[in-house]
């Protein structure tokens, strides 16, 4: 398997915005060079490269700088969004149904994090493994959830949270017939929202 570095730059024109980003969001990260590239799996000499704007980043590099600065591959890119306000409120969360599960946003669209109010039926999406780049915090409000972290079950109860590496094979089951309320917060790195935390939406196949 190759590593970022070896992988085929993006296709396209030049990307004249994301020299001057990598470089600013490395230093919001309060990281040095050497540290960013060695946790990226580059040498500190390809990501000066990258940071003058000598070399276009590939796709597995902006997912891996994205993750380590704590950011999302939109802001790598130097796309902007508009003004975000930083309360939701409750009046203002739609319900939104996929996959049979419903979930309600609770932060702004488009940050690095995204948390959600989530209510998982019973029987919904059990037997659904999830794998996908980011990190996922959740914790229980209500029912008791099946969390299976690799070859671990664990079973959580109104109060308990889980934090893992959302690399690590995940599934997500209610436990009682009512069904389990979670609050659900993961980072996005550019991928669907439905698609990370609630599996195939209707008429999908997993």
């Amino acid at each position: 398997m190759s590593s970022p570095e070896e992988s085929e730059p993006l296709p396209g024109p030049d990307l004249p915005a994301v020299a001057p980003q990598l470089r600013a969001l490395r230093r919001r990260a309060s990281l040095t060079l050497e540290a960013a590239a060695r946790a990226a799996g580059l040498s500190p000499a390809h990501l000066s490269r990258l940071e003058t704007g000598q070399r276009q980043p590939s796709l597995p590099m902006l997912l891996a700088l994205a993750r380590i600065y704590g950011t999302t591959v939109s802001e790598l890119l130097g796309e902007r969004v508009a003004d975000r306000d930083a309360v939701v409120r409750g009046a203002d969360m739609e319900p939104t149904p996929a996959g049979g599960w419903t979930y309600w946003q609770a932060g702004s669209p488009g940050r690095g994090m995204q948390a959600l109010r989530v209510h998982v039926p019973h029987g919904s999406q059990g037997d659904i493994v999830r794998v996908h780049p980011g990190e996922e915090w959740l914790y229980v409000l209500s029912g008791r959830l099946r969390l299976r972290l690799g070859d671990t079950t664990h079973r959580l109860a109104p109060g308990d949270s889980a934090h893992f590496d959302s690399l690590t094979p995940h599934r997500i089951a209610a436990q009682d017939p009512d069904g389990v309320e979670l609050l659900f917060v993961h980072t996005l790195l550019q991928s669907p929202t439905a698609t990370l935390c609630l599996g195939p939406t209707d008429g999908e196949m997993p």
